[in-house]
């Protein structure tokens, strides 16, 4: 699905170079879940942005889903990230003054979908994240939680191959955090590639594979996935928001 070889990212001005990513080399295979940890300023919100055709690399090579993403002008990197990849963020990133059900079409809109279908997949979006009812609500209506589900559902709407998620939990709870992770895991159950940048080693621990990075470059990487741990994160009866 993602194949990063010998990747460099430097930022330059007139004064200073800065390498924010070092001769990286990552490969995630489709349907994995993947956690990416590392202390603030290590370079992951700049792994990610290059992971998901924000930002250009500056050396190596960037293979999603076999295409080959270093080549492209900008105008051909935005249709590949439509079409292949859905964001998550830990801010939820709604507009306060669009109801639930506008919040996701807003994205639907600029790949020109009909409205048939757009509909469609905004309904099917919201029940699989638990909301079908709340459709026509405002963010600030919402618990963080419940906001992070539209959050997610926005993303399952384009039906991204490829999931990226930054601090998803980092502005909620415990008890809600655990909740999103169990959605999460369930959407990469059902076929869909995660990446996932965190600070929270419980939640990096339900990954299938853990890699890490250190002043911009990888240096703990498991090769072998991992079988996710069999214990819950919270009791079957336990009502998350």
């Amino acid at each position: 699905m993602l194949k990063m070889t010998r990747l460099e990212k430097v930022y330059r001005t007139h004064l200073i170079e800065t390498h924010a990513l070092r001769s990286i080399d990552i490969h995630v295979r489709e349907g994995e879940f993947v956690a990416v940890t590392g202390p603030s300023g290590s370079g992951k919100t700049t792994f990610l942005n290059i992971a998901g055709l924000l930002e250009t690399l500056t050396g190596g090579q960037y293979m999603l889903d076999g295409v080959d993403a270093s080549k492209l002008d900008d105008n051909a990197r935005s249709r590949l990230r439509n079409e292949k990849i859905g964001f998550i963020f830990q801010s939820f990133n709604l507009i306060p003054d669009l109801n639930i059900f506008d919040n996701i079409d807003v994205p639907l809109r600029y790949r020109r979908m009909s409205a048939a279908e757009r509909k469609g997949r905004i309904d099917g979006a919201l029940a699989r994240v638990g909301l079908a009812s709340r459709m026509k609500h405002y963010p600030s209506e919402l618990s963080g939680g419940q906001q992070q589900r539209v959050a997610i559902a926005r993303a399952l709407a384009g039906s991204p191959r490829l999931l990226l998620a930054d601090e998803p939990t980092g502005n909620l709870d415990s008890l809600m955090a655990r909740g999103v992770m169990e959605l999460l895991e369930e959407i990469n159950r059902q076929g869909t590639t995660i990446i996932m940048v965190t600070h929270d080693p419980e939640l990096a621990a339900r990954a299938q594979r853990n890699i890490h990075i250190m002043d911009g470059q990888v240096t703990d990487l498991d090769e072998q996935p991992r079988l996710r741990a069999s214990t819950p994160l919270q009791d079957k009866n336990t009502h998350v928001a």
